[in-house]
């Protein structure tokens, strides 16, 4: 057996996992997270946990890939379509128009004042997302389509104060992430397996199309259904988000281990 293939796989999760724990600690110190979190902090602050969360999810999302490996699930049951009611039979027809959430104003009849809603409950914590962002690239580049400003620009203020809620949202839910590997594991095997039982759905209604022109055009309408977040891969072509080339802090070493890792258990995955 190669080398490869000798690798102690829960031995690296674990040991990366304690590493990235480590690094969520000092960010929600941070962020405030230690006494419930911040609104807003400095900008300079906001920019500093940017700098060391967006490698360190980059990070937990390769544990998850490779905890994946050899995690089985069943295909997902395909839902029986519901049959349409009269109502939407009548508005499908165009018989029927409902209008909701119209105010009727003084036309409302009195003693129907609508009831005081109910208290919004606090926000749950955010499913970690288990692919990576996509690249974003500048199509119209500096040469002439985007010129640079000739007057110069203000640098923004370090300790203007900015908002927190997302970072500390995105913290929350890497904590959860780290705290339960092998759930969010199955998650992304889930995930692996309805996209796979979707494009082969899609490949038996295509057979069912003679000329090239309409297996085409079907294949542009069905690719469709496949929204945008299952089109993209876990792992993204190329550096991982977060990546620079020399490390400045321990979360860099972290990524560049976990993303090797992640490498090598997927083209070891055979499930």
């Amino acid at each position: 057996m190669g080398q490869t293939g000798m690798i102690d796989w829960p031995g690296a999760i674990q040991r990366n996992r304690d590493a990235l724990l480590r690094i969520v600690a000092v960010l929600f110190v941070y962020a405030g997270l230690d006494e419930g979190g911040a609104d807003a902090v400095p900008r300079r602050i906001w920019r500093r946990i940017l700098r060391l969360l967006r490698p360190a999810e980059a990070a937990a999302r390769r544990l998850i890939v490779i905890a994946a490996r050899g995690v089985t699930v069943e295909a997902p049951k395909r839902r029986a379509e519901r049959a349409p009611t009269a109502i939407e039979l009548l508005q499908a027809a165009g018989l029927l128009v409902i209008r909701e959430g119209v105010d009727l104003g003084l036309a409302r009849a009195p003693g129907s004042e609508p009831a005081d809603k109910p208290p919004k409950s606090a926000p749950g914590i955010p499913a970690f997302p288990l692919t990576d962002p996509p690249r974003r690239f500048d199509v119209r580049s500096w040469d002439g389509l985007r010129p640079f400003p000739q007057d110069g620009f203000d640098h923004a203020d370090p300790d203007e104060e900015v908002s927190a809620r997302h970072l500390c949202r995105r913290l929350v839910a890497l904590k959860a992430a780290l705290d339960d590997i092998d759930g969010h594991a199955r998650r992304l095997a889930r995930r692996e397996v309805r996209i796979a039982s979707a494009q082969a759905g899609i490949g038996q209604r295509l057979a069912a199309y003679d000329g090239e022109s309409q297996r085409l055009a079907a294949y542009e309408k069905e690719s469709l259904k496949l929204k945008g977040a299952n089109r993209r891969q876990t792992l993204r072509l190329g550096r991982p988000p977060g990546h620079r080339k020399s490390a400045v802090h321990a979360v860099d070493d972290v990524l560049r281990e976990c993303h090797s890792l992640a490498l090598q258990a997927q083209r070891l995955d055979t499930s």
